[in-house]
């Protein structure tokens, strides 16, 4: 079960929205004020499985929903946020919601949110597969392990094994560095921070992967990165 139902007054941002996480197999509901926002929670409050509330809505606030909705349902709650105040996120957090994003926010930034909220509610791929196998190569996320086309195992670090396991989860995305970043140590990196540049550099060597022209993790300029190799998944 993975409905998700959004309330955001803005029409341009709820039809992406909506796109965005539907290819991402996700189920989408959306609401563009309030009281459209407590019908639709009221028909599906059993089916939720997220709430992404806007803070700022023409007939209320979503300060107000979020309160409403933790009387009603123990649903992980984000919340939306414009205002860079700190108070906003504090008051969303003792209202009771699990997390906030501030705008503007990328569909890739939210998707990441939903995903770890997810998983830690044990509704994020419930079954997740164990094998990962691309160009030769066999990631097993059982035994955090990766064996060449030759059954040699590949040489990683623990954060190289996490990178390359999201990369893996996400072939053919374009992967910003924020979102690397907070999978692999749980933080964003800051403009001067070359750490994640170093630790794909370091990938690329591990799986052979020539720097100058990479043919696996791929450089998208001003944008971030792809893994353009086919992947399959499977749990043997």
């Amino acid at each position: 079960m993975r409905k998700i139902l959004i309330v955001d007054d803005d029409q341009k941002t709820r039809t992406l929205l909506k796109t965005y996480l539907e290819k991402n197999q996700y189920e989408v509901r959306l609401a563009h004020n309030g009281e459209s926002f407590l019908s639709e929670f009221q028909r599906y409050t059993d089916e939720l499985s997220l709430v992404i509330l806007d803070v700022m809505l023409p007939d209320t606030d979503g300060f107000a929903l979020c309160k409403i909705v933790r009387q009603r349902s123990n649903v992980p709650i984000i919340m939306l946020t414009a205002s860079s105040d700190e108070t906003d996120r504090v008051v969303g957090l003792e209202l009771g919601a699990d997390d906030y994003i501030g705008k503007p926010y990328s569909p890739r930034e939210l998707l990441a949110r939903i995903k770890a909220i997810h998983r830690r509610t044990g509704l994020e791929n419930t079954a997740p597969p164990r094998f990962y196998r691309f160009l030769g190569f066999t990631l097993d996320c059982v035994e955090r392990t990766v064996v060449d086309a030759h059954g040699e195992l590949v040489a990683l670090t623990g954060l190289d094994f996490q990178l390359l396991k999201y990369f893996v989860e996400h072939p053919g995305d374009i992967l910003d560095r924020g979102i690397l970043s907070e999978e692999t140590r749980g933080r964003d990196s800051g403009p001067l921070d070359r750490s994640l540049d170093v630790q794909i550099s370091r990938l690329r060597l591990r799986l052979n992967d020539d720097g100058k022209q990479p043919f696996l993790i791929k450089t998208v300029r001003g944008a971030g990165y792809v893994f353009s190799a086919d992947v399959i998944a499977s749990q043997i």
